[in-house]
C-alpha cells in the first residue's frame, strides 16, 4: 500500500502574493494545496508568522511539502523542530535577504543549518531583493538542491511568471510518484525534470 501523497502548504512572503502570481495561482488550482494566512503581510514579524505557518502545517493531515516564496523561504527554514518533523520537502521559491530592508530585519539573522528534509532552491540571476551568490550559500548550507534562473527577477508576477511550468515540475520532482492533481482542463502534468537541471551550489 503506498503512502499518501503529502499536502502542499503555500507559504508567500512579504506584502502576500497578488493575484496572478504562480502561487496564488498554484492554491487555486492544486487539489489539496492550501495557502497560509498572515496578520500582518506588511509589517511582518518572525514569532508572528511562525505561528502562522505552523498552524497551517500541523492542521494538515499528515506530511506536508512547503512551497515558498521570498520572505516566506526564510520564514521556512525559521521554524522549530516540532513543525519540521511534519515537514516531507520543501520548493523555496527566491529567497529574501532579510538584511536588506529594515522592515525584514527581525528575521535575520538567517539559519545556515542543514535542512532535515528535501529542499530545491531557486534563484534568479537578477533577483533585485537577494543577489545570486547569497542565494547559492543559503543553498549550500541548508543541503539544497539549487537552480539557478538567467535574469528571472524576483521570479514573480512582475517578472513574467504566471503559471510557471518550470515551477510545477520542480514541485513534481519532490512530491515523487504522486501526480499533480487539480490542474485546470488543457493544462497536463509537467514532464519530469532530467537529472542533470538540479544543480549543487
Amino acid at each position: 500500500m503506498t503512502s499518501p501523497a503529502p499536502h502542499i502548504v503555500i507559504v508567500p512572503g512579504w506584502r502576500d502574493s497578488g493575484p496572478g502570481h504562480w502561487q496564488s495561482l498554484w492554491a487555486e488550482q492544486l487539489a489539496g494545496a492550501v495557502r497560509v494566512q498572515q496578520d500582518d503581510w506588511i509589517t511582518p514579524t518572525r514569532a508572528a508568522w511562525l505561528r502562522g505557518i505552523e498552524r497551517t502545517i500541523v492542521a494538515q493531515p499528515g506530511p506536508v511539502v512547503v512551497v515558498a516564496h521570498s520572505l516566506g523561504c526564510i520564514a521556512t527554514v525559521h521554524l522549530p523542530p516540532s513543525v519540521v518533523d511534519r515537514i516531507a520537502g520543501a520548493l523555496l521559491v527566491a529567497p529574501a535577504d532579510p538584511e536588506r530592508r529594515s522592515v525584514l530585519n527581525d528575521f535575520a539573522p538567517v539559519p545556515y543549518q542543514k535542512l532535515p528534509y528535501r529542499s530545491v532552491l531557486v534563484a534568479s540571476t537578477n533577483d533585485p531583493f537577494c543577489p545570486v551568490r547569497l542565494a547559492s550559500a543559503y543553498a549550500r548550507a541548508w543541503g539544497s538542491e539549487f537552480v539557478r534562473l538567467p535574469d528571472a527577477g524576483h521570479v514573480n508576477v512582475d517578472s513574467g511568471h504566471g503559471e510557471w511550468p518550470l515551477g510545477l515540475a520542480l514541485l513534481q520532482s519532490l512530491l515523487g510518484a504522486a501526480p499533480l492533481a487539480g490542474l485546470p482542463p488543457g493544462a497536463h502534468n509537467p514532464p519530469p525534470l532530467s537529472p542533470d537541471f538540479l544543480q549543487t551550489a
